[in-house]
């Protein structure tokens, strides 16, 4: 399956509970993530990882399903179409 430029939104309830568990995460699909970007939005009580990737449909999938699950976080992406 080919392989497509995308980005990954995800937004953390409590950093300190979900920080470890998003980063085992991550973790996994290191080879596939080309950019990430981790802000702390202190005003809203939250944080923010912005991640680009380049990764097959199915990878996608697997990546979002697995941070979704975790209790707290939001989690939101595209896919170019080629």
């Amino acid at each position: 399956m080919d392989k497509r430029v995308g980005f990954v939104g995800i937004i953390l309830e409590d950093r300190k509970v979900q920080a470890p568990l998003v980063n085992r995460v991550l973790g996994e699909y290191g080879e596939e993530i080309v950019a990430r970007v981790g802000l702390p939005y202190k005003e809203r009580h939250c944080s923010v990882i912005t991640l680009v990737v380049d990764m097959t449909i199915d990878q996608m999938g697997a990546l979002t399903g697995k941070l979704g699950s975790i209790t707290g976080v939001t989690v939101k992406s595209a896919l170019a179409k080629a």
